[in-house]
């Protein structure tokens, strides 16, 4: 794990802020994203039913028994509250680490938060991004439902659904929400290697299902106000455990700049090739922030808007699910292009190497205790579809 000086010269870069790609906007728009969702979800099923092809092996996906992950508002507040009941249970559920090597590690929730903290110089700015993650979702939706007892499946944040993300089902603090935004405390915002206008919280998360969440891992790459007086934590590599509020500051800032519907639309329609997806994806510009972490930073808080900590935030898992849907729609959308598509693997594999060894389709990926039985280092080509390797899902 990299040491403080380290860190704190990636504050700037939190999920990727850093970059010379160019935005691609450039390209006149022709396809909504409502009409790239019902194209990509219309090839999807052409190739369970076998009437196209994109090259994939499956073993036992079809399309009577996929799994169909639904935005997060569009559930019945019925399939709300069993998200919610499943998420509590993960949070109240044991650790499975070594005891002692991670003091913070308080529950099985916490697993998974220690586990991207491992992993994050491996899985950010490099080839393995969005499989990894893609795994990683997956993994955190099969402990909910092996764990929890789960009913349904992993919901996602449509980013351009939502003028007003503090009034969005996801964050109006309703006993159906994930809580609401964090108390309306004075602050400056964030630095993400720019100043950012502070939102309208701020403060700790008082309302809601997840009022009063206790946090324990982190920070390592804080990006809040320092006048805030989060606390630090005890240990250097912020495994220590390090008790403090759930702090968020929800904001429209993002969700009316990079997060639009068009802006969506245009960056799946102008990247043909994986490693131009995937760095404008993640790379910020000086004319506009990148959708990955505009995303992160639209939640914000502490510890939503650090990069190694914010799993620990219950709306990264809403967040990443809709990151693997824009992946997915990109993959999915054009029927011409689908082989080529489910075969693309580019970049690196070290974030902090420039000169990192190239990723190759064979590289197996690690979820160490927060891996599903069995399912512990899979190839990253195992990972191209949601429908072939261990998944069975698509979105709606």
């Amino acid at each position: 794990m990299a040491g403080v000086a380290v860190v704190n010269a990636l504050v700037a870069s939190l999920c990727l802020f850093s970059g010379a790609s160019a935005w691609p906007f450039g390209k006149r728009q022709t396809l909504s994203i409502e009409d790239i969702q019902k194209q990509a979800l219309a090839n999807a099923y052409k190739v369970l039913d076998g009437t196209i092809s994109d090259g994939m092996t499956r073993s036992g996906c079809t399309k009577a028994n996929v799994a169909v992950r639904k935005e997060y508002g569009d559930l019945t507040k019925d399939e709300r509250t069993e998200y919610i009941r499943a998420v509590k249970c993960i949070l109240q559920k044991p650790s499975k680490l070594p005891a002692g090597k991670y003091p913070g590690a308080k529950s099985r929730y916490d697993d998974f938060v220690v586990v991207h903290m491992n992993m994050t110089p491996s899985v950010h700015s490099t080839a393995n991004f969005m499989h990894w993650h893609r795994y990683y979702i997956w993994a955190y939706e099969t402990a909910l439902r092996t764990e929890c007892d789960y009913k349904g499946y992993q919901p996602y944040w449509n980013w351009g659904k939502y003028a007003d993300l503090t009034t969005s089902p996801i964050f109006n603090g309703d006993e159906w929400s994930l809580g609401g935004n964090g108390k309306s405390v004075p602050h400056k915002g964030g630095f993400i290697g720019r100043q950012v206008p502070a939102g309208p919280g701020g403060g700790c998360v008082e309302t809601g299902p997840f009022a009063n969440l206790t946090i324990h891992l982190g920070p390592l790459s804080p990006t809040m106000d320092p006048a805030l007086k989060i606390p630090s934590n005890p240990q250097r590599d912020g495994y220590g455990d390090n008790p403090r509020c759930l702090r968020r500051d929800v904001n429209n800032y993002f969700v009316g700049n990079s997060l639009k519907p068009a802006n969506l639309a245009s960056h799946i329609t102008s990247n043909s090739a994986i490693g131009k997806f995937q760095d404008t994806l993640q790379n910020d510009t000086p004319q506009m922030s990148a959708i990955h972490s505009s995303g992160h930073f639209s939640i914000w808080g502490d510890p939503g808007g650090d990069v190694y900590v914010s799993p620990a935030e219950p709306g990264f898992w809403l967040h990443h699910g809709q990151l693997d849907r824009h992946w997915w729609m990109w993959a999915n959308y054009l029927e011409k292009d689908l082989k080529t598509r489910a075969s693309q693997y580019e970049g690196g594999t070290n974030w902090m190497n420039p000169n990192s060894a190239k990723g190759k389709p064979t590289d197996a990926q690690w979820l160490d205790v927060v891996a599903p039985t069995g399912k512990n280092g899979i190839a990253s080509n195992q990972m191209f579809s949601t429908t072939a390797g261990p998944f069975c899902y698509v979105y709606e």
